[in-house]
């Protein structure tokens, strides 16, 4: 008896159904996917030190906003506060900062630097808010909004103990 020995098959495979499959399953995920746009906000750190020529050269004003739970205070860092913004129904009166730092930058436009002190617990959109109102104006020219910037270096730190208490 002879032993037979199998036959070998060569089995083809099918790839059209799996190939179908995966283009309209391409074609789903584009679809629906969503598109983000990511937008960084530049903010400059304090600097460490500034050399002997920096420290005679004193700036007319070091800007300050220090960011409380029911007010705003506008300080300068030699003179001390400039005006405080008492919040309007519950919420900062960014408005009003805006108006009052545009005033300071017509008087002083060669000065671009501000500092955001922010009171422990500050929430982000506050933040947001603040960094806004002190970056630009916004005025209405022919139906357009321009943004006029105002003090778009911005730095970021701690702020003090409240002592005005939104007075």
């Amino acid at each position: 008896m002879s032993a037979r020995k199998p036959r070998e098959m060569e089995a083809d495979l099918d790839m059209t159904t799996f190939i179908n499959l995966m283009v309209v399953l391409l074609a789903f995920l584009l679809v629906t996917a969503v598109f983000t746009e990511v937008s960084m906000l530049q903010v400059n750190l304090p600097s460490t030190g500034g050399g002997a020529a920096a420290q005679n050269q004193k700036p007319p004003l070091v800007l300050e906003v220090a960011i409380y739970k029911n007010h705003l205070l506008v300080d300068d860092r030699q003179s001390g506060p400039l005006k405080s913004f008492p919040a309007v129904a519950g919420k900062p009166d960014y408005k009003s900062l805006n108006d009052f730092l545009a005033q300071i930058k017509s008087k002083y436009p060669a000065i671009t630097e501000i500092t955001l002190l922010l009171e422990p617990g500050t929430d982000y959109d506050t933040l947001i808010h603040t960094m806004d109102a002190v970056r630009y104006k916004p005025e209405f020219v022919n139906g357009q909004v321009i943004k006029d910037a105002l003090f778009p270096d911005i730095g970021i730190g701690d702020a003090p103990p409240d002592t005005v208490g939104g007075a």
